[in-house]
């Protein structure tokens, strides 16, 4: 299904107008939490009102992320995919963020106990499994890593299909079930993901297939 018949594009001012305001709410909303933090502003927990946060939006942004793809076809445009790399880095921007927030001032880098939370706490492993993709796809997201890794840097970031089941195994594993909120969001997950992981095992399996058929040719 398309919305429109002819491919919608915005002006280059258009676009750099709404990049502009994402890069103002994205960092803005992130300064304003630590500098409500610091400044006792964040509540009785402030800590635990900073974990909550800056883990709740890495998971927005990261499943804002995913919606471009399928939008860009929809409408049609090009333009959502112009967004995406943007976006995917401030989610690695605020799950490092939510990270750092646990090791500083939650364990305050103390480092056998950080060893005793993730033996203690296996859920913390997932999300920092989670946290290592995003950074991998993060640093490989510039053009000219992409250009140098050829058909590779595909392959490398169809890791997000794992990334995004990981970071929502950690956040139902944190909140000790997976009703009420964590649902939601794998329900929503399910449906961004699911035509897309389908395509990608039919490609597998026909690659597979024409492999075999050429192993018996010869």
């Amino acid at each position: 299904m398309k919305l429109f018949k002819k491919p919608v594009r915005v002006s280059n001012l258009a676009r750099r107008s709404l990049k502009g305001v994402i890069h103002l709410l994205a960092l803005g909303y992130l300064v304003g939490l630590f500098y409500a933090g610091v400044t006792d502003n964040l509540g009785p927990d402030p800590v635990d009102t900073l974990l909550n946060e800056t883990g709740i939006w890495a998971i927005h942004l990261l499943l804002i992320t995913l919606m471009l793809s399928p939008l860009a076809k929809i409408l049609p445009s090009p333009e959502p995919i112009k967004f995406r790399r943007m976006l995917g880095i401030y989610s690695f921007v605020y799950a490092l963020s939510h990270f750092a927030t646990y090791i500083l001032f939650e364990l305050q880098l103390d480092m056998s106990l950080i060893a005793t939370e993730l033996v203690k706490r296996p859920y913390i492993v997932v999300g920092l499994a989670a946290l290592l993709l995003l950074f991998v796809l993060t640093i490989t997201s510039f053009q000219k890593i992409r250009r140098s890794m050829g058909k590779r840097w595909q392959v490398l970031h169809n890791s997000i299909y794992l990334i995004v089941p990981l970071a929502l195994l950690h956040f139902s594993w944190s909140q000790k079930t997976i009703w009420q909120e964590p649902i939601w969001y794998w329900l929503f997950a399910f449906v961004l993901l699911f035509n897309r992981i389908k395509g990608l095992v039919t490609t597998a399996l026909k690659k597979h297939s024409r492999s075999k058929n050429r192993k018996h040719a010869t």
